[in-house]
């Protein structure tokens, strides 16, 4: 009997060529898999599942992951106002721990002896697939023919032209990756430290010429309106993709430390991620403490980094997850953003939990709740020990 291998499947150029690889050469059971994490329509997971079958594939699956990524993973990310060196909204990283867990539950409903993905030697998917199968699926054996065989795509593609299949060299000149948290976009640019992408690579293309003011509305942290329509938070990140991306908003090239210790640009366009994250933001710093919005910003520096790097699992991240879910009780409200080709602007905020409230005074002009003279003895105070640590060492 023939040994079951469930290979991670995109219908791409590198997993193409693993079907065949698999099949042919190792003489294994395919069975492929595709985990939708709210970047595919139903025809195009259609067109992928005919594809894995012409590829030989004893079965095809798809699993759709895209209301727990959000909720196990998104979420967390927004409360946390996640942008990788300022930049990246983690929208690769954070679909990629999502996939290969659903995998690893795949593997283990399968009952396959190995497990196969088709990432290279160079970058950081290589790492957090690897990574989370040896923690959910330790006793399964990983194939990955692209890094064993340091395949190019040119080879790949001569490969799968023997097979029968033939592959386009211009469709394979950009690596594109869509997901409900952003795309990606990876070429020969990206390879260098001084091009940027063509307007022509960018999926989305700019057609929106005007303005347009919109209105979201959060509610504990969570985005659960637009423009007065009550939506669910994934619906609402779609549709805030639809609206926002024809403006050219969050398109961007993020340079980054891999996990192997390399650098690495790629590029990206999430309109919807940016404007949700910098909207939150906005909103947080208008409902918290500055000692919240302190601790905040430090713990989700390191989950960002953590989630980065592969490493969900960690029983550190559930604790950072309730921290950061506490945090957002009050932070309920409108924010008001105007879109315009290529940039937008926050306007402002309502919300019933503002603090920044003329019950207690006006920034720089009164106070209701204190005097000037108390404010006198407050600042000598407040600084006596630093003055004591001058007046004793100047003298010294």
């Amino acid at each position: 009997m023939m040994k079951k291998v469930v290979l991670a499947f995109s219908g791409g150029l590198d997993t193409s060529f693993c079907c065949i690889h698999l099949a042919k050469d190792r003489n294994l059971e395919v069975h492929s898999v595709i985990v939708n994490t709210g970047g595919f329509s139903e025809e195009e997971l259609q067109e992928i599942e005919k594809r894995a079958y012409a590829l030989g594939v004893a079965s095809h699956a798809v699993v759709d992951e895209t209301k727990s990524y959000y909720k196990e993973c998104i979420k967390y990310l927004i409360f946390g106002n996640v942008l990788k060196n300022a930049t990246y909204p983690l929208s690769v990283s954070a679909e990629r721990v999502s996939q290969a867990t659903a995998i690893a539950n795949y593997v283990k409903k399968v009952g396959a002896d190995y497990v196969a993905h088709g990432s290279t030697g160079a970058g950081n998917d290589q790492v957090r697939f690897d990574m989370i199968f040896n923690i959910l699926i330790p006793e399964v054996e990983i194939i990955t023919p692209i890094r064993d065989l340091k395949l190019s795509r040119e080879a790949e593609i001569e490969y799968l032209a023997k097979h029968g299949v033939e592959y386009s060299a211009e469709k394979a000149r950009y690596s594109i990756n869509k997901g409900l948290w952003g795309t990606s976009v990876g070429g020969k640019e990206t390879l260098t430290s001084n091009e940027t992408l063509p307007e022509s690579a960018w999926p989305t293309q700019v057609t929106e010429t005007a303005s347009r003011k919109i209105e979201l509305t959060f509610e504990k942290g969570e985005l659960v309106a637009i423009d007065g329509e009550t939506l669910e938070p994934v619906r609402a990140i779609q549709k805030l993709q639809a609206i926002a991306q024809p403006f050219g908003i969050g398109r961007d090239i993020h340079v980054g430390d891999t996990i192997i210790g390399i650098k690495g640009r790629v590029g990206f366009e999430a309109a919807a991620p940016v404007l949700i994250i910098k909207a939150h933001h906005t909103l947080e710093k208008h409902t918290l403490t500055k000692w919240q919005l302190s601790w905040k910003e430090q713990l989700s520096s390191f989950y960002g980094n953590w989630l980065h790097e592969g490493q969900f699992h960690d029983p550190i991240m559930r604790n950072i997850e309730a921290f950061l879910a506490d945090t957002q009780q009050m932070v309920s409200g409108k924010v008001f953003i105007e879109l315009l080709p290529y940039r937008y602007q926050i306007i402002g905020i309502e919300s019933n939990h503002d603090l920044m409230s003329n019950k207690f005074g006006s920034y720089g002009e009164m106070n209701n709740a204190w005097s000037g003279e108390d404010v006198k003895g407050f600042s000598k105070i407040f600084g006596n020990q630093v003055m004591i640590w001058h007046k004793v060492n100047n003298e010294a």
